[in-house]
């Protein structure tokens, strides 16, 4: 990549063979308010437009054999160059990558922002992953048809902790993964709805009774859920459990 420039607000460049995937979800909500806001920025390069044959062909068949369409390294890292380097993390997306965390997101967040690759077909050539020092990320054990919409998915994820997306900033502080548990249920009115009644712990006005029964079900659900962000919240001190 090319010379520094200040890339403030946060911004997230978008190297895909689609761009017009990214002109719907992005823009609605809180997250499309605080683009039109300027409180950050979303930028598409088209992979496309890098290719050097008559066709406009971006992929190769894999090397050794095997099914499907590989992404060519010469023509992604083209796409990658083109893109002004100002220190964001570039980052390939794709299901062998590390796991998406709430903590690798808040990091992304308190940076200037994210160039990210969408893979397509059966990958993108090894080579450019590694010329280039991509951050390989997973949102899920699962596969989808390209990155778009994982890239998507980590766009939002960052952008609603930039400071001035969300209208309370408590509001992010007790969500699922921010304390290494999974957040507790929620309720609001009618006070019964098909003869379920809200737990009356919530309607004593007792803030102290309310935060014992919130954290126990914090750690009754991920203990049963996920098991493995249990044992590691335990590992890193964890608390009592609640009844």
């Amino acid at each position: 990549m090319s010379n520094v420039i200040d890339s403030s607000p946060w911004t997230a460049t978008v190297l895909t063979l689609f761009p017009e995937a990214f002109a719907g979800v992005l823009d609605t909500s809180v997250i499309g308010t605080a683009k039109k806001n300027h409180i950050w920025a979303l930028e598409t390069v088209d992979i496309r437009k890098f290719a050097d044959n008559r066709r406009r062909n971006v992929d190769g068949t894999p090397a050794g054999g095997g099914p499907g369409m590989v992404l060519r390294a010469d023509i992604a890292a083209r796409a990658v160059d083109s893109v002004i380097d100002d220190h964001r993390p570039l980052i390939y997306l794709t299901p062998r990558g590390m796991p998406l965390t709430q903590k690798r997101v808040s990091e992304l967040a308190a940076g200037q922002g994210a160039v990210l690759v969408c893979g397509r077909f059966e990958g993108l050539d090894q080579r450019v992953i590694d010329a280039r020092q991509m951050e390989e990320i997973s949102i899920g054990d699962f596969v989808l048809a390209g990155g778009e919409v994982a890239a998507q998915a980590l766009i939002e994820a960052c952008v609603r902790l930039l400071p001035g997306v969300l209208g309370a900033t408590e509001s992010t502080a007790e969500e699922s993964f921010e304390n290494g548990l999974l957040e507790y249920p929620l309720y609001t009115q009618p006070r019964e709805w098909e003869g379920r009644r809200i737990p009356e712990v919530l309607l004593v006005g007792n803030h102290g009774r309310v935060a014992d029964w919130r954290r126990a079900r914090q750690i009754e659900i991920t203990k049963s859920r996920r098991p493995e962000l249990y044992e590691a919240w335990l590992a890193n001190g964890g608390d009592h459990e609640c009844d």
